[in-house]
């Protein structure tokens, strides 16, 4: 789950990623989360008092977990797919997106229901995953996760997820100009996911959908992980990881 990856880590101004992203939508009053998960992105925006707030998510375990915050007590909170969205015409100010925009398919139809479901000026906001900073331990993983795949079953194999146009600038505005949305602003942020290694496993580990794979083979990959960022710890225990995210952001014309 990215909320474990992303929650404890921090960009150099000491926000998290959720954090950044809350803060692009803080005059947005009526706030719809895509992917929404387990809901940390939603309780953060629930600390503004009199918000209206949704979230869909295809996984009825991750949402079970999000009804169980306090916070988002009367937050409205459904199961089902962004390509399909029961909420009426209008219905938000913004739409925010923490790592998940980036794994839907179908994006014209994803893109063609967030600008309907906007009302006019409203704002799309994401998180978009940019990759490993440095040659820290991201970057060790990504290596040993390739390593692993190449020798699974294809059967057993990650698909292929998403678009790759909404990993980039350009993409994203190919995609939202003719929905209707203006000029994507495009920032890159590093995000410090630095810690005792078993923290920073939990956390890389997280970012991959590693279902298909048996849990032999995950702890595989774990043990080998572990050995290979043994040279990169501290005197104090930790592992250095970096990571980027982009956020992207543009308003419905």
């Amino acid at each position: 789950m990215t909320a474990e990856a992303f929650g404890r880590g921090r960009a150099p101004d000491g926000r998290s990623s959720y954090e950044i992203l809350c803060d692009r939508v803080a005059g947005s009053m009526r706030v719809l989360d895509l992917g929404c998960g387990d809901g940390l992105l939603l309780e953060l925006l629930a600390r503004r008092a009199g918000r209206e707030l949704a979230g869909v998510d295809l996984s009825a375990h991750s949402l079970a977990l999000a009804r169980r915050r306090p916070a988002l007590s009367e937050a409205k909170l459904e199961e089902g797919r962004v390509q399909e969205l029961s909420f009426a015409d209008g219905s938000f100010d913004a739409c925010v997106s923490h790592m998940a925009l980036m794994l839907m398919g179908e994006i014209e139809r994803v893109v063609s229901e967030v600008a309907r479901v906007l009302s006019p000026g409203g704002v799309l906001a994401c998180v978009v995953g940019g990759g490993a900073v440095g040659g820290e331990a991201y970057e060790r993983f990504l290596t040993l996760l390739r390593r692993t795949i190449q020798e699974t079953p294809a059967s057993h194999r990650i698909p292929a997820l998403g678009d790759r146009r909404t990993r980039s600038r350009e993409g994203l505005d190919e995609v939202l100009g003719p929905a209707g949305f203006t000029a994507v602003d495009w920032e890159t942020v590093p995000i410090d996911l630095s810690g005792p290694v078993g923290q920073v496993w939990a956390a890389v580990s997280s970012l991959y959908d590693l279902g298909p794979l048996d849990r032999a083979t995950v702890e595989r990959l774990r043990v080998a992980f572990f050995a290979d960022v043994r040279d990169l710890t501290t005197s104090d225990g930790r592992v250095p990881c970096g990571f980027k995210i982009h956020l992207a952001t543009a308003r419905l014309r």
